[in-house]
């Protein structure tokens, strides 16, 4: 039977990526969005994946879904935790609201999804978790203190959970993207993108799929031995 997985922010970007390389790889794959109905509906016709809306950052809304999701589907076996936003602005002129809507969605989102199936996968003696940092979690960024914190959050989330799981068989490990060529960069002026590309020392950006095939190898039988890690895919820009 085939190992199911949840991807959140699974449609589009990274997400859609991440969902579309676990499908290619035989997992049962359940793109969770949160806004764009269209963009999710045109995905699920073009790929046959199902895709479900709920906001991760709604404590009871995650664990109705991963309930609903384990009664349609079966038991949860990867979750991937990929949803984030941002809301960029400098700590003179951020307000509490970008603040906290990050850190809403982005960690505690983390929280609300590894708490739907981490007991189950406990239970059963198997399970990968994956969570999507971020460069900026690492180093740091001006304009990004809500994004950064919640990043660099995600990155110590994931070395306790691990902890917790590793006896059990459950995996938890990170994933820290540098700059992919996403939409999220395309509101990104062409002479600030000049300068990220001039930083990474392999002078491009990374594409989804990079990302994509990291989560891949994380989320098989084969990383078994592989927990509390974060994987670095930032074409060298961040070494530390």
């Amino acid at each position: 039977m085939s190992r199911i997985a949840v991807v959140t922010g699974g449609t589009r970007g990274i997400g859609e990526a991440i969902s579309l390389k676990l499908q290619e790889k035989g997992r049962m794959v359940i793109a969770n969005y949160g806004g764009n109905d269209a963009a999710a509906k045109a995905f699920s016709e073009r790929t046959g994946i199902a895709v479900r809306k709920w906001d991760v950052g709604d404590h009871q809304s995650c664990l109705d879904a991963c309930a609903a999701i384990e009664a349609e589907f079966g038991p949860i076996d990867i979750m991937v935790n990929n949803a984030g936003i941002t809301r960029d602005a400098t700590m003179m002129k951020m307000t509490f609201e970008q603040w906290d809507e990050v850190i809403r969605v982005d960690l505690t989102g983390c929280f609300n999804m590894a708490k739907a199936v981490f007991s189950g996968m406990r239970e059963r003696k198997w399970g990968r978790i994956v969570n999507i940092g971020s460069v900026n979690g690492q180093g740091g960024q001006i304009g990004q203190v809500n994004y950064a914190a919640a990043k660099s959050g995600i990155h110590g989330f994931t070395k306790s959970l691990a902890a917790e799981g590793a006896r059990y068989g459950v995996t938890a490990n990170a994933i820290a993207p540098g700059y992919i060529g996403t939409e999220m960069l395309s509101t990104i002026p062409e002479n600030v993108m000049e300068k990220i590309v001039a930083q990474i020392p392999v002078g491009r950006l990374g594409q989804p799929d990079e990302i994509a095939r990291g989560v891949e190898f994380l989320t098989s039988d084969d990383a078994g031995f592989i927990t509390g890690s974060t994987l670095s895919i930032n074409g060298g820009q961040h070494m530390y």
